[in-house]
């Protein structure tokens, strides 16, 4: 692996298990057992590194949330879906818990991350479609659109929700589970028959997945 993709590494599993606020490219390079100068060959700053970890995250958005083009939808492949949703979250969950603060002091973030949330809310959209091609949304468009941004800012907004509930909350795959449990929750609401099937079948997964993880 070249060195510099292992500084993105190094950067992503740090800023996932302390925050962060609280590491510096010297951490990085330390962790990595190379000098500050080999790092700066890379990458003039941590903003920059903090600009490639993004990237691959918006690769990742594109790529997992595309609808799935089955006629007939399984709660397997909503289970395969919805897992890819949460290594997602669980992979990049210091850019969701530090979000605005990370935001606030990069503008040039700002702009590629509403461009990126522009591209997930027309995949959810379609997603959402897709399940009710397939007979699992008994909706119509005004209201798929509505779930697409509910289901988007719950989504977005999950891991940073969860570390204000209290002083020092660590974010586990627990707390995600949770909030798959609750975007379930929104759409079983909206399913038709099948849909509520195959939902509570996911519910009973997840609780299971909680229980093992607490």
């Amino acid at each position: 692996m070249k060195t510099r993709d292992k500084i993105i590494l190094a950067a992503l599993e740090l800023f996932n298990e302390s925050g962060e606020p609280n590491i510096t490219t010297n951490h990085i390079a330390a962790h990595l057992g190379i000098s500050p100068g080999n790092l700066y060959y890379h990458f003039r700053n941590k903003e920059e590194i903090i600009h490639s970890i993004f990237d691959q995250y918006a690769h990742d958005l594109s790529v997992h949330f595309q609808p799935l083009e089955n006629a007939n939808i399984t709660a397997d492949d909503l289970l395969v879906y919805l897992d890819s949703v949460f290594m997602l979250m669980w992979r990049y969950r210091f850019f969701y818990a530090n979000l605005p603060d990370i935001l606030q002091r990069d503008p040039e973030l700002q702009q590629k991350y509403l461009a990126a949330q522009e591209g997930l809310h027309k995949d959810i959209t379609a997603m959402m479609a897709s399940f009710r091609t397939g007979g699992l949304l008994d909706i119509d468009q005004e209201e798929l659109e509505n779930l697409a941004t509910t289901l988007k800012l719950v989504a977005s907004s999950w891991i940073f929700y969860q570390t204000t509930q209290a002083p020092g909350a660590k974010i586990t795959k627990a707390v995600l589970y949770q909030g798959v449990l609750h975007i379930l929750g929104i759409v079983r609401p909206l399913t038709t028959a099948e849909g509520k099937s195959q939902v509570l079948q996911l519910k009973a997964h997840y609780r299971d997945q909680i229980e093992k993880d607490i």
